[in-house]
């Protein structure tokens, strides 16, 4: 859901955005004639610019079978609906990195105007944990 990073500064900080298009499913009946995207959508995107930072100095990021995974979303605040026709700006700042725990500070923006923010968590993870 990140379309474009504009800046990343990996196990820091990185910056990218989100084109919101009327065009996208969710907006079908979330809410009918009043388009609104979904919190959990915003997060999701914070999630996905995060995954992006996180470049774990030990043998983790390497094995194919760990995998970093959303583990907690933290005191998120939403402060005005983000609509289509916006482009959402988006922000991670690594607030601690440490044996395969991530913790950032996230928000959302539009026009320099706050959107959204929060904290969320991620740690590894092996793939066959999450399967099995």
């Amino acid at each position: 859901m990140v379309e474009r990073v504009t800046e990343i500064i990996p196990n820091e900080y990185a910056k990218g955005i989100k084109n919101v298009s009327v065009n996208e499913p969710y907006f079908a009946g979330h809410f009918p004639e009043m388009p609104v995207m979904p919190g959990v959508l915003i997060i999701e995107s914070l999630a996905q610019l995060c995954s992006l930072v996180i470049e774990p100095n030990d043998d983790s990021y390497a094995d194919p079978d760990t995998v970093y995974v959303l583990l907690k979303a933290d005191g998120f605040k939403f402060v005005k609906a983000v609509v289509p026709g916006d482009t959402l700006t988006l922000e991670a700042k690594v607030l601690l990195a440490s044996s395969g725990l991530y913790k950032f500070s996230v928000k959302a923006s539009v026009d320099g105007q706050l959107r959204a923010k929060g904290e969320l968590a991620f740690t590894a993870a092996k793939k066959a944990q999450l399967y099995s």
